[in-house]
């Protein structure tokens, strides 16, 4: 790939990227009105399409203030981090045969290595703010994402046995004929699991509570710095979604690419789109559990079961091996 195409690419996947990110805000609406079977936007404009528009122009001039007890460098910087490292996992991403930014021998850790660039932002908002709540939220968030990367990581190395590659379009050519989250299946849900920790998506969005501690670590946030906030949320939606497709359900694999590669698009499409449904819906029904059990499950659970299927699958590919 020429370096033009590869900027044409980088483009087309950045357009791509925020046009889904903002149309999620419309689309988580209409889902948890669906599945709570209530009203979702309905009023402005037809079928409430014209809500997001009106959101847009609210979040655009609201002002846009810095409390002056905060340390303004980091309350600015902090909120355009957790946007770069979200969006710069994409660049490492295969959507179909051929099309990607970059597909790096080290694919996978750099996704790993953003991940756990994403902390810093959360940490550096409650901390800057000089806000109780916002530091009590920063440091949930810290300790949330640091302990679920662990099991993130841990759950992936599975497939980088199975597929003897840190490169994202090999481990999706080695799904031609089965897709990891069959040999892989408690990884996939220790994964799941992990993202959603990751993402601070309900039922694991402690670091922002509002029934104690007010809005977490992006109190003091307004404008568009909160703004950006919320849409790095539904970027890391986007993101997870698209590695649980890539990882563990064959990527762009699927009926007639052979004969129209094209397909390959539509189908990593559809998959990702059914697990931001998933993660919608998930939002909608689950509760959130106490701090306490959240870490629990982290460390007393998924440690375990990461461990032994680390070890489960590394036997059995020496033992198929000999």
């Amino acid at each position: 790939m020429t370096a033009l195409q590869a900027l044409a690419t980088m483009l087309v996947v950045l357009f791509g990227v925020l046009t889904i990110a903002g149309g999620l805000i419309y689309v988580e609406r209409r889902l948890l009105s669906l599945f709570q079977d209530r009203h979702g936007p309905n009023r402005v404009g037809p079928a409430g399409l014209f809500q997001l528009v009106a959101d847009m122009i609210k979040i655009f001039t609201k002002e846009d203030w810095v409390p002056p007890f905060a340390d303004r460098t980091v309350f600015v910087l902090a909120p355009m981090i957790l946007i770069v490292t979200a969006l710069g996992s994409f660049g490492v991403l295969v959507f179909a045969p051929g099309i990607a930014i970059a597909d790096l021998n080290i694919g996978l850790l750099f996704f790993l290595g953003m991940s756990a660039l994403g902390v810093y932002s959360i940490a550096l908002a409650g901390w800057s703010s000089n806000n109780k709540y916002s530091l009590l939220g920063g440091l949930r968030a810290s300790a949330q994402m640091v302990s679920y990367e662990a099991f993130m990581g841990l759950s992936l190395m599975g497939v980088v046995i199975l597929a003897g590659s840190f490169r994202i379009g090999d481990i999706i050519a080695q799904q031609a004929g089965l897709w990891y989250v069959v040999p892989q299946f408690p990884g996939f849900l220790i994964f799941l699991l992990a993202g959603l920790a990751e993402m601070r998506r309900l039922p694991f969005d402690l670091p922002e509570a509002e029934n104690e501690l007010v809005a977490g670590f992006h109190t003091e946030y307004s404008g568009m710095k909160f703004a950006l906030f919320f849409f790095g949320e539904y970027i890391g939606i986007t993101l997870i979604s698209s590695m649980i497709v890539v990882l563990f359900f064959g990527g762009y694999w699927g009926p007639w690419l052979d004969r129209v590669p094209a397909m390959g698009i539509l189908w990593y499409l559809l998959k990702t789109s059914a697990f931001i449904a998933f993660f919608i819906l998930v939002r909608g029904s689950l509760p959130r559990p106490r701090y306490d059990q959240l870490m629990a499950l982290a460390w007393k659970v998924l440690l375990p079961i990461s461990m032994v299927n680390l070890l489960a699958t590394g036997a059995v590919v020496l033992l198929s091996a000999d």
